[in-house]
């Protein structure tokens, strides 16, 4: 067997709106957002064993510097409004792991990465809502870390590339976001073939080797309709330390969807 036969990937998925897989759904279809629990139900399934941990990048968390969570029972976030009462007593009680979190920001240092700890941090609905479906158990360790609030495109690349070896040692890299966030763009009749557009040109880049990917991610701005898919890019960053963890070989995109009419995806690099 090699040695990285059971490196864990490094895996851009979408969370979803807010917490849309536990209520029921009163502004559009009910099963808008089905596939896309189906996706992460079954994501556990795909990897070459179970995680020894998770470290999750979320699009609902920046800081000046990359910033790893040191709690060791995080606490839910409820950062999202307008929801079922029901959805802010959700539980997700997977603990932290604050040695790995040190380890974490000890790898963004050395590379010359801004980096720091957050002994509270919790888990923001961009982390427990999408992960409460994959990971139900809620057994696994996870820390989380936060973009850097530049969103500078290369450093969140670099910081990926930094992060990389954790994937040899059990660690799974989720970056989560969505690779289509305008809210103002939902259900309106130019955004389906402006997402479809933006998606393409997205897995294309996603899906080519990696200088030009990272190249072209870092350049997403020139994209068909891109800022049209973010007006703001905190949701797509995610993607870029995915893609800089993500080795030499080309991502794939393991999903794709249109949920209220914009099209989205998930991606997996397994370089």
């Amino acid at each position: 067997m090699a040695a990285n036969d059971k490196r864990q990937p490094a895996i851009f998925l979408p969370h979803g709106g807010g917490p849309c897989f536990f209520m029921d759904w009163t502004w559009g279809p009910a099963d808008t957002w089905y596939k896309t629990q189906r996706f992460l139900e079954g994501l556990a399934g795909t990897l070459p064993e179970s995680p020894r941990a998770l470290v999750v990048v979320s699009g609902h968390w920046e800081e000046p510097a990359f910033t790893a969570s040191t709690a060791a029972q995080p606490k839910p976030i409820f950062d999202y409004s307008g929801f079922a009462e029901d959805t802010y007593r959700l539980t997700w009680p997977a603990p932290g792991e604050p040695e790995l979190a040190a380890r974490v920001a000890g790898l963004l240092g050395k590379a010359g990465l801004p980096s720091g700890l957050s002994p509270s941090r919790g888990f923001d609905h961009g982390v427990f809502v999408p992960l409460k479906v994959a990971f139900p158990q809620a057994q696994i360790p996870v820390v989380t870390l936060s973009l850097a609030a530049s969103l500078d495109p290369a450093l969140h690349l670099a910081a990926g590339r930094a992060l990389a070896p954790l994937r040899d040692e059990g660690v799974l890299l989720v970056a989560s976001g969505m690779s289509f966030h305008n809210l103002r763009g939902y259900f309106r009749p130019e955004t389906p073939e402006r997402a479809r557009a933006f998606d393409g040109w997205l897995t294309k880049a996603v899906e080519s080797p990696a200088a030009e990917r990272d190249a072209l991610l870092t350049d997403w701005r020139s994209a068909p309709f891109a800022t049209y898919a973010h007006p703001r890019e905190e949701h797509l960053i995610p993607l870029l330390v995915a893609a800089g963890a993500g080795g030499e070989a080309p991502g794939m995109r393991i999903f794709g969807d249109e949920p209220m009419g914009a099209a989205i995806s998930a991606y997996r690099f397994d370089g």
